[in-house]
């Protein structure tokens, strides 16, 4: 589950009054100023910054952070980081102007299964999945079983397969519905809501 924080402008003892975010705000200046921010605090707690997005949504902005390790995610971890986090926004904006123009809505969660694997990293944690990826303009679906700085060694229908990253298109996890137990609640969530959107 994301942690999620609100934002007002107005809320803290002395900030400023609350005004309609603009409508021309530098969107990519904004979350550069926010990512110099976040990045180290999400490092000091052990994670990668996989992902920062900055969007309009209506009157606010939306401002997802996705974190991972090669521990996995706990939430409760999470939810700390999220406050850490929310804490040094508001620390920045206090000793150096607003950082997003308008209100935000501040979201901590993890990668879903659907995130494409591009950097060894990600194939590093996926060991032991069946991914599909593109190789040489083919598909190819294996299973990970290994996998450094340099390749990734898959399980091709029982052949043995090394192949390096600059060989590689961005992997994806195949959802094995027969090994469903094996993922985590989370996970678990993000493939019922992704079938609840299919379904709309």
């Amino acid at each position: 589950m994301p942690q999620q924080r609100r934002r007002h402008a107005g809320e803290r003892a002395g900030a400023r009054p609350p005004r309609p975010p603009a409508a021309t705000q530098d969107l990519a200046a904004a979350r550069s100023r926010v990512e110099a921010v976040v990045e180290p605090i999400v490092t000091a707690a052990g994670y990668d910054l996989e992902a920062l997005s900055l969007k309009r949504v209506g009157r606010r902005y939306q401002l997802r952070v996705l974190v991972d390790s090669d521990e996995g995610v706990n939430l409760d971890r999470v939810a700390i980081l999220s406050r850490d986090i929310s804490t040094a926004l508001d620390e920045a904006e206090e000793s150096g102007g607003e950082l997003v123009a308008g209100e935000y809505e501040l979201e901590v969660s993890s990668p879903g299964t659907d995130r494409p694997l591009t950097l060894p990293r990600h194939w590093r944690r996926n060991v032991g999945r069946l991914v599909k990826v593109t190789v040489e303009d083919r598909s190819v679906v294996g299973r990970v079983t290994s996998a450094d700085e340099t390749g990734v060694e898959l399980d091709v229908e029982g052949q043995p397969r090394r192949l390096a990253y600059s060989d590689l298109g961005p992997g994806r996890v195949q959802i094995e519905f027969n090994r469903l137990t094996e993922l985590t609640d989370e996970e678990l969530g993000e493939i019922e809501d992704e079938e609840e959107g299919d379904e709309e």
